[in-house]
């Protein structure tokens, strides 16, 4: 067990200081930006960096894992001290006490040598680190000494008890984990294996919930399919003891033979309903490929579940780097779920239809009706013709709708660079969004390549009450130390925006009501193909031909 206990990157004067100069002359991220969407031409030289007035707080530390922990296995480059796809959880019980996991040792062609768990008791000043037991080098035992992980989720129920899962496997096998901490996150027991395939079936992309409004219930759920064909249903597991065990898993929806679902996410609803959030991929005989939001729901804890209703379509192109085309593994084909207090729900993904098929820019949808129907997409992101990518979302306790994402606005004609920042922005009615940067500029450039630049499918975003906490990764100008695990708390920006009335505002705007192109149809039907090949041991030759086993 390691512990770090960091100073924050700048004193809180000097951040409170940098935040009031920066809203007084609307510098950096600034200015007020009305119709995102528009047609206003890109600016000849970048911005400057924009201040970043929150500290930032590292938790990660270099690799607990001895060399040749995992015997003789290996997936292409390993990246050692390659910190990767965080996930964070705040404890109902106690609003400074956080959890998080990520991918620690990153390889190249899936997977990573183990996930770590790290846990705050402090409002994510400090962080006590801990391997999860899913991989040998995590400790794990025979039974699931596993050579790789991947999907790190993390959920903590309201008493308390703290769960996770892994995506875990070999060469042949894929397995789904689940684990809970009965110390905050401190130690972790034996996993539950809720699902044990050879190499006929592929499971990937889990999630954990532990329901908030009952402490013996938890669900996971994630996609699994044949590795000869194209389907890949919503498989689903339950726990109604806390962890302790788990029901048999089981179908909870399937999209066909020539369909997947990807992401599955569960939200329980103030009510008690539950919701599944998807994206379901469709690969037709003729046409492009195509992917949609999905939700499917359940009143009765996850016995019987409705029929699906799709979200919006989804249309990323995926990031590249502009200067040299170099891929970026942003895990466009999902989307990320968020819940109010009130009952709303909100769904946001990366959508280039608001640019005609130039660059992705982050999209919202809404319902008012616990997921039964959903308005049109909107961007909440500037249009500055900057591609936006790997959205994350969550609404604090107070309403506020919250979303980050990294993007390019930034960069350089430098083709050695590729400069990225994180941005967190805010809304109270999903129309008029406060941003602010939260890290960076960064260089992409020094991230772990894995069939793409990779910081992970997804990050990491939670409160503390009014207190917003992005949970994510940032690269280091080190080829021995990638990247690196941040906390984040923003206090200070998101108070000072609240009371100034010159903040940063981006107007919400909706696509233009024109029927899809061509090209933008081709163009996401191919960013859905790389996405899929990334995700593989092999590039596949052609949708037509066989994928073989998933590797995360």
């Amino acid at each position: 067990m390691h512990t770090i206990s960091t100073s924050p990157r700048s004193l809180l004067l000097g951040a409170l200081a940098a935040a009031i100069a920066t809203l007084a002359g609307c510098g950096g991220g600034g200015g007020i930006w009305v119709g995102v969407g528009g047609s206003q031409p890109p600016p000849v030289t970048p911005p400057p960096p924009p201040p970043i007035a929150n500290p930032l707080y590292l938790v990660s530390a270099p690799s607990p894992f001895a060399a040749g922990c995992s015997g003789s296995a290996s997936n292409g480059t390993l990246y050692v001290n390659a910190e990767v796809e965080p996930y964070v959880a705040v404890d109902p019980t106690n609003a400074n006490h956080l959890v998080g996991v990520w991918q620690q040792d990153r390889w190249s062609a899936g997977g990573a040598r183990g996930l770590l768990s790290a846990a705050s008791f402090d409002g994510g000043k400090s962080w006590t680190r801990t391997p999860l037991p899913v991989t040998a080098c995590g400790g794990g035992t025979a039974a699931n000494a596993y050579s790789f992980a991947s999907d790190p989720w993390v959920s903590i129920g309201p008493s308390g008890i703290v769960h996770a899962i892994s995506l875990s496997f070999d060469a042949n096998d894929t397995a789904i984990l689940a684990t809970r901490s009965l110390d905050g996150g401190r130690t972790w027991a034996s996993p539950s294996t809720l699902i044990l395939d050879g190499p006929n079936y592929a499971n990937d992309k889990e999630s954990i919930t532990a329901d908030p409004g009952n402490p013996n219930l938890v669900y996971a759920v994630w996609d699994r399919g044949p590795t000869n064909s194209n389907a890949a249903p919503a498989t689903f597991a339950r726990s109604t003891n806390a962890g302790a065990s788990w029901e048999s898993a089981r179908t909870i929806y399937d999209p066909g033979s020539s369909a997947q679902t990807l992401g599955n996410e569960i939200v329980v609803l103030p009510n008690g309903n539950l919701l599944d959030l998807f994206t379901q991929i469709d690969y037709p005989a003729s046409g492009p490929q195509t992917a949609a939001a999905m939700v499917i729901g359940s009143t009765d804890k996850g016995l019987t579940w409705s029929a699906p209703i799709k979200v919006a379509d989804m249309l990323p192109i995926g990031a590249t780097d502009p200067e040299t085309g170099k891929p970026v593994r942003d895990g466009s084909d999902l989307a990320q779920i968020a819940v109010a207090a009130n009952g709303s729900v909100y769904v946001t993904w990366a959508d280039a239809r608001f640019s005609n098929g130039q660059y992705d820019s982050i999209a919202l949808s809404r319902s008012s009706d616990g997921g039964a129907t959903w308005s049109a997409p909107v961007a909440i992101n500037p249009a500055d013709h900057a591609e936006a990518f790997e959205p994350n979302i969550h609404v604090r306790a107070d309403g506020t709708i919250t979303v980050s994402y990294y993007d390019f606005r930034n960069d350089t004609a430098d083709p050695n660079t590729l400069p990225t920042i994180l941005w967190l922005t805010r809304s109270t009615d999903a129309v008029n969004w406060q941003e602010s940067a939260v890290a960076g500029p960064f260089d992409l450039d020094y991230a772990p390549y894995a069939r793409g630049l990779f910081l992970g499918d997804y990050q990491g975003l939670t409160s503390m009450g009014s207190i917003s906490e992005p949970f994510f990764v940032m690269t280091n100008n080190s080829t021995s130390n990638r990247t690196d695990v941040f906390s984040a708390p923003q206090a200070i920006v998101t108070t000072m925006l609240n009371l100034m009335t010159r903040a940063p505002m981006v107007h919400s705007a909706a696509a233009p009501l024109l029927p899809i192109s061509s090209t933008l149809q081709a163009r996401v039907a191919a960013n859905l193909a790389r996405l899929r090949q990334r995700r593989e041991a092999v590039p596949r030759s052609g949708d037509a031909s066989p994928p073989p086993v998933f590797h995360p």
